[in-house]
């Protein structure tokens, strides 16, 4: 890999030309031979075995990473007869881009293409989202509900425009009774989706989308208030031109229904006005609060909507990249951009030829999943087929920057993304030329927007999409779409071995070497939560070339979202992140900068701002029982103990702490020297699982203060133990067991004090990282989220349900899990 001074003044002239045709004429055919094997990462390899090589009826791994893309590359050639053309040539091709791993297909047509199902039905879903249709009436609600089961049984996720619906309390002809409501609908949706799940490894990824002008968009907004309801759902409101400029003037918008909610085929009229930066500023707080809801710029999305004739889009899948008519799907595939950096004359350039090459044969690629996949709605298929779009995206981009020496948060990063995205635009959209002289163009093509001599014929009604690549990414070893760099170092659990190692990025580990300034030491201060920004002895141009995106304001987030949306004619998933100290003025300025800027959404996550967001370093001590916790502390003891009587009388005190599961109430009464002599913990709510865990473990715990164990070898053991995390007045509690020990330790005076400055030095050499970054000092002496190191803020507090092990990140709008490459919405 190239590093150090390797950015190339050829480069930046090059991408100043503007044309595709002009930057490939540039440079010379460079097509790399593929190696025999595919050069892929240690933690590559571990997360095919785990979720994507095929299995035999044992469970045993029983291909190789080039069989895997082996057979993929068969399956998606096999379409080329219907048109003429030879498959053994094309699998060729589409092996070798996948095989040097410049381009990978989403994560469905690595698992599925080329596997036939057990029932006969052919191969498993090759597609990874969907919108589903959802009108206004008993049987198509429920009908959509059992389309939505279908399509989640295999593992793909849906999005809903909730609009259709009539409002609540709305007249029912066929009943004389009062409609539900779209939120009713969605709580049902939302049920069925949790049923048909309970049996898989994982929830249902979703979207409910809801018009801002729907006279129960207020009701729609509050809907995810409570932390876990809906939880299976995203849920982002439609906002018009209409409403935002109304909101910049601040005065009133129209709210619209059915002329007649009996009559589905009744005109939309105007019902009643409200005040437009009221409703925004409702967005704002939400999104404030946990991130929900998301805006969706409906007018942008549908600009350049290439079917008009059909409808608008009014929806889009679980991440919001990928704006869909109801019943069509998301096929989608990404290059990495890193893998086109080549040395001329000592300077690292973009091989344009050799990415020409990959978006045309990635392009064909997508075109044949269509015809290859299989479809379990019967419309999914028809509609999927009548448009055939595609979505082409990228990742590696940080990677690519970081090795030209091109800071992310920079005119020349703006620039680098608009110019790199426009020549893949131009090449995939050739290439869809090429495909539609080939084989014809998409059977919507009539009355579309290329039905005109002035435009060109296309096979694929839309080509590119920036999709999540959190797992796709991992295989390829680069970053994650066009998302900054997440960390440059960080705790990494090995999901098969159990360790966990410090993972350190590899652009900026060659870089450091190269310069110089590569130590242990830095290594582990990054790892453990700093900053590369406070390292004065990092030279300055590795300090703003090395950014994280805890580093890297929220108007660049945006500026950079809308520099690749400029050549993306469906949307982006990228999360704006920010600081937890960031207003809601803060978000207020983003929402309105990306309508400003022309994004067709926007996302954002301010850190610590979930209910459940958990900070990242911690012991290992993760989800152990009261017996747990019994064995250990009383092994630890020196010998045995006898158990002190209880005295008659006793004084105490008692604490309320916030936890998941409710107000819970520690009471620690102390013996005649002022040490604690026993502890009760009691939940708001009486009975259950909760209430008898947590009576077991006080029980424990006053055991063994009465039998002499020392408070601080009882805090050591309680503390770190999560389940799920929440935020209480500024301090962490992740369990019923650490609340104990956080009010236990404030009542310990014979053992140095062990306040929240204090716990670094309980780590042991058996403790490790609970997730991603940060050292155990850093959780204990923040008083709130925001006076953590910002490398961890956008950790949530979500445990991967593939690996069990990982903390889920926010990042490309969705959640993704760096231990195995989990992505929610992959």
């Amino acid at each position: 890999m190239q590093t150090g001074n390797s950015r190339g003044i050829n480069d930046k002239q090059s991408l100043e030309g503007g044309t595709a045709a002009g930057l490939v004429n540039s440079h010379v055919d460079s097509s790399p031979s593929v190696d025999s094997g595919v050069q892929l990462t240690d933690n590559a390899k571990i997360v095919l075995q785990k979720r994507y090589l095929r299995k035999d009826t044992d469970g045993q791994v029983a291909e190789t990473p080039d069989g895997m893309f082996r057979r993929v590359a068969k399956a998606i050639a096999t379409p080329e007869t219907m048109y003429g053309s030879d498959p053994s040539i094309w699998e060729e091709k589409f092996f070798e881009i996948m095989a040097s791993l410049e381009f990978v297909p989403n994560s469905p047509t690595l698992m599925n293409a080329g596997i036939e199902q057990p029932d006969g039905q052919g191969t498993g879903t090759l597609s990874a989202c969907f919108v589903m249709g959802l009108e206004d009436s008993m049987q198509d609600i429920m009908t959509t509900a059992k389309e939505m089961a279908m399509v989640q049984k295999f593992g793909g996720g849906t999005g809903f425009a909730l609009s259709p619906i009539r409002s609540k309390g709305s007249s029912i002809k066929t009943t004389h009774g009062n409609a539900c409501g779209p939120v009713a609908v969605l709580k049902h949706l939302s049920s069925v989706s949790k049923l048909v799940t309970q049996g898989g490894k994982r929830d249902g990824a979703n979207m409910a989308v809801m018009d801002v002008h729907h006279p129960d968009v207020t009701e729609f907004i509050d809907c995810k208030k409570q932390e876990g309801d809906i939880h299976n759902f995203n849920i982002s409101v439609g906002a018009s031109h209409e409403f935002m400029e109304a909101v910049k003037a601040d005065s009133d918008y129209p709210l619209r229904a059915r002329k007649d909610p009996t009559d589905l085929e009744s005109p939309f009229v105007e019902v009643g006005r409200i005040s437009a930066r009221d409703i925004f500023n409702k967005i704002i707080e939400g999104a404030w609060r946990n991130g929900e809801p998301g805006l969706i710029f409906l007018d942008w999305v549908n600009h350049k909507n290439p079917t008009p004739h059909i409808g608008r889009m009014t929806a889009t899948n679980p991440c919001g990249e990928q704006p869909l008519l109801p019943y069509e799907s998301c096929n989608l595939g990404s290059v990495d951009l890193d893998k086109f950096l080549i040395e001329r004359e000592g300077e690292l350039q973009v091989d344009y030829l050799r990415l020409r090459d990959v978006i045309r044969s990635s392009t064909r690629f997508l075109d044949n999943v269509i015809d290859a996949n299989s479809y379990s709605v019967d419309k999914i298929e028809k509609m999927t087929r009548d448009t055939r779009k595609i979505g082409l995206g990228v990742m590696g981009f940080a990677d690519m920057l970081a090795r030209l020496r091109i800071p992310y948060d920079s005119e020349e990063g703006l620039e680098m993304g608009r110019k790199i995205m426009r020549f893949i635009m131009e090449e995939s959209d050739a290439m869809s030329e090429e495909l539609a002289e080939e084989r014809g163009v998409f059977p919507a093509y009539q009355g579309s927007i290329y039905d005109s001599p002035d435009q060109p014929k296309m096979r694929n009604a839309c080509r590119l999409t920036v999709a999540p690549t959190g797992t796709i990414s991992m295989i390829a070893g680069c970053s994650s779409g066009i998302e900054p760099l997440f960390a440059l170092c960080y705790h990494k659990h090995n999901i098969l071995g159990g360790e966990s190692l410090i993972y350190v990025d590899k652009g900026f580990e060659n870089a450091a070497k190269e310069d110089g300034f590569y130590s242990e030491d830095l290594m582990n201060y990054l790892a453990d939560g700093g900053s590369l920004q406070e390292r004065e002895d990092v030279p300055e141009w590795a300090r703003k070339v090395f950014v994280t995106s805890a580093d890297i304001s929220p108007e660049m987030h945006v500026r950079m979202q809308a520099a690749f949306q400029e050549s993306v004619d469906a949307a982006i998933s990228k999360t704006i992140n920010f600081p937890n100290s960031a207003t809601q003025d803060d978000v207020r300025s983003a929402y309105m900068l990306a309508w400003e800027l022309g994004c067709k959404g926007i996302t954002v996550y301010r850190a610590g701002s979930r209910e459940e967001e958990v900070l990242t370093i911690g012991t290992d001590a993760k989800n152990q029982s009261g017996d747990d916790i019994l064995e250990s502390t009383i092994q630890d003891s020196p010998a045995v103990l006898t158990e002190r009587e209880r005295p008659a009388v006793i004084s105490g005190v008692t604490e309320r702490v916030r936890t998941a599961q409710g107000n819970m109430f520690v009471t620690v009464n102390f013996d005649e020297d002022g040490q604690p002599f026993e502890v009760f913990g009691t939940l708001g709510k009486s009975g259950g699982t909760e209430s008898a865990q947590l009576e077991a473990i006080s029980r424990m715990v006053s055991l063994s203060l009465r039998s002499g164990v020392d408070p601080k070898n009882i805090v050591d053991q309680l503390r770190g133990i999560t389940a799920e995390p929440v935020w209480d007045s500024g301090r962490l509690v992740r369990s019923a067991p650490d609340a104990v020990a956080l009010v236990l330790s404030r009542h310990i005076e014979s053992i140095d004090r062990l306040d929240s400055e204090d716990f670094s030095d309980g780590e042991s050499d058996s403790t490790t990282q609970l997730g991603l970054f940060g050292s155990a000092s850093d959780v204990e002496t923040a008083d709130d989220p925001s006076t953590r190191s910002e490398t961890s803020s956008f950790v949530s507090g979500l445990t991967c349900s593939e690996c069990s092990v990982g903390i889920l990140v926010h990042q490309e709008g969705c959640l993704r899990c760096p231990d195995c490459g989990y992505n929610k919405c992959e």
